[in-house]
């Protein structure tokens, strides 16, 4: 899957995006499987957006403990926040799969110069837009490592996915450790519950395809 114009360039006509270019304020780079973008500590005045390949943003503590935070697919952006605070990455950004990607430089769009080009305010209002939807993204993977409970982290996690696609069928981003690391429990602990999930008819699944299943409960709350 790729992505021809991200949604960051919403109302900006080819023109405005060549100006863009030659301004020096967007820039694009590939990187091959496993690389790492972005490490923790690092400082950046860009953000970058994923136009193809599948990206983590990862925490890894001084143990060797790491919990994958996000995954971003094409279109959705990433580092934003370290590059408009002018912070050190508090993650690893890493590519599972080779990836595309374009970065956009803060330090030279937001300058005085470019206030009154045509491109300014929509790109402004469109950062906002695509601000707003990483905070959600976030927002949601806090729903679900909240509960202590691995079963409901899990269906949390696949509602909210089943929710997202439109789908009860789909495939994640992750394979078994990854989506461990996702929802910070065991492997072994998280293979165990979806065993006993599938067993009770609730979902079914075969490595990283699933399919959740409504369970009719509507003849067991019935009054005799």
């Amino acid at each position: 899957m790729a992505v021809s114009r991200p949604s960051l360039f919403h109302n900006i006509d080819d023109e405005e995006y060549c100006e863009l270019a030659a301004r020096g304020c967007i820039r694009t780079a590939e990187y091959e499987k496993d690389s790492v973008i972005l490490h923790t500590g690092d400082r950046t005045s860009e953000f970058g957006i994923l136009l193809s390949g599948e990206i983590h943003i990862e925490s890894l503590d001084l143990w060797g403990n790491r919990i994958i935070l996000h995954n971003i697919s094409p279109g959705q952006a990433f580092a934003e926040t370290f590059a408009f605070c002018k912070v050190p990455a508090m993650v690893d950004v890493t590519t599972s799969r080779t990836c595309r990607v374009l970065f956009v430089d803060l330090g030279k769009l937001l300058t005085e110069n470019n206030r009154e080009c045509s491109w300014y305010p929509k790109l402004l209002q469109n950062l906002l837009i695509l601000s707003t939807n990483k905070n959600l993204a976030w927002s949601t993977r806090i729903l679900c490592i909240s509960s202590k409970s691995i079963r409901t982290r899990v269906m949390t996690y696949l509602s909210g996915e089943a929710v997202r696609r439109g789908t009860t069928e789909f495939d994640l981003p992750f394979d078994r450790q990854q989506m461990a690391d996702y929802l910070n429990v065991e492997r072994s602990a998280l293979s165990k519950e979806l065993g006993r999930m599938q067993k009770e008819g609730i979902l079914t699944f075969r490595k990283n395809h699933f399919c959740l299943n409504r369970l009719d409960t509507a003849e067991e709350d019935a009054p005799a």
